[in-house]
């Protein structure tokens, strides 16, 4: 089974996708990880990704897609199933995901997403900030990176909507509880 946890910056992503992977033991793609360890090592990806991300930009797409190829082929037991993290994030990224998955006879199965107030995500961002020390986590590039998911990334809602893989789940309230629901929805596809 492959999952999109789908949903604004600190909406919860990484930590319900921990949840999933846990669970189900499927191979876990945080693009946001990815990255920023490219960036991290210094390597000519991370230098490229680093000009991008902190102005609070998004990655180009074809970028995006070669790594996740590269990712995927580098780890077989991805076939089992992938939870990707922040991945698609505009639907030119979503169409190349299925393009991607149908090269490895595999599908999309589900798109959940945690829906969360705006007024939360910036408390959570500022938060994770002080905790994580992640420099994208300031007031500055919080605004740019809701507007830029707001304009560009949030068309995939109704995209996934009109192909009825969609799972709305209320991303407030406690870990647990989110969590349970997103279970519930996955669930109800499996059978």
């Amino acid at each position: 089974m492959n999952i999109v946890i789908f949903g604004a910056p600190g909406s919860g992503k990484g930590t319900q996708s921990a949840l999933l992977i846990e669970e189900y033991g499927y191979y876990h793609i945080s693009t946001g990880d990815v990255l920023r360890g490219q960036i991290a090592a210094g390597t000519e990806l991370g230098k490229i990704a680093d000009s991008y991300i902190s102005h609070g930009k998004l990655i180009p797409d074809e970028l995006m897609i070669e790594i996740l190829d590269d990712v995927m082929s580098a780890h077989p037991e991805s076939a089992k199933g992938v939870v990707f993290d922040g991945f698609p994030r505009t639907i030119k990224q979503a169409d190349a995901l299925d393009e991607l998955l149908a090269k490895r006879n595999q599908k999309l199965d589900i798109v959940v997403g945690l829906e969360v107030e705006e007024e939360e995500l910036i408390a959570r961002l500022i938060n994770r900030g002080k905790t994580s020390g992640r420099s994208d986590d300031n007031m500055e590039t919080i605004k740019k990176r809701l507007d830029v998911y707001n304009n560009q990334t949030n068309p995939l809602r109704d995209h996934y909507m009109e192909q009825g893989k969609y799972a709305a789940v209320h991303g407030m309230g406690s870990i647990e509880d989110i969590y349970s629901h997103i279970k519930a929805a996955i669930e109800s596809i499996k059978k």
